[in-house]
């Protein structure tokens, strides 16, 4: 359970993320950024800060993939 909280205070601690969530028992992370304030060549230096991080700060078996999702979404509603 820690490494699953220390995974996520990770992510969250980069500018422009939006919201983190460690899946499949810490064996991924998955990082939603604002679409507005973080483009995809900085959403893809906050995969690689991430990944250097965890690491450098964490002891852990096998990989951790990091998944930085950038998304925009154009809802409209007629009638």
């Amino acid at each position: 359970m820690k490494r699953i909280v220390d995974l996520e205070r990770i992510a969250q601690s980069f500018p422009g993320v939006d919201r983190a969530m460690a899946v499949q028992a810490g064996r991924e992370v998955r990082v939603n950024v604002h679409e507005a304030r973080v483009n995809d060549e900085q959403a893809s230096v906050i995969a690689t800060g991430i990944a250097q991080r965890i690491a450098n700060e964490l002891v852990f078996p096998g990989q951790i993939k990091v998944t930085v999702i950038r998304e925009f979404r154009s809802v409209e509603i007629c009638s």
